[in-house]
């Protein structure tokens, strides 16, 4: 699923993101957390909390660059991780 963030400029509503964490388990025991709602944001980390941290980290960067580019509504926006 992609978050079409065009449609939330038109609305002056608070903009809501859930952005659904996915976990692999690498061979060598490295843990891989990706967000397919945001193309880009897949990360590694030794442990499966350290992935997710990760994971949060880059996709709460990328929704600011995407703000900052004018491709979501400036303002108020509640942003939640399901893990």
């Amino acid at each position: 699923m992609l978050i079409d963030f065009r449609n939330a400029m038109k609305s002056p509503k608070k903009s809501t993101f859930h952005l659904k964490v996915e976990f692999l388990r690498e061979t060598d025991g490295r843990w891989i957390a990706d967000i397919a709602a945001l193309p880009g944001v897949t990360t590694y980390g030794r442990t499966r909390k350290e992935a997710l941290a990760a994971a949060e980290a880059l996709a709460l960067r990328v929704i600011a660059d995407r703000i900052e580019h004018g491709e979501a509504v400036p303002g108020e926006m509640t942003v939640s991780f399901a893990a």
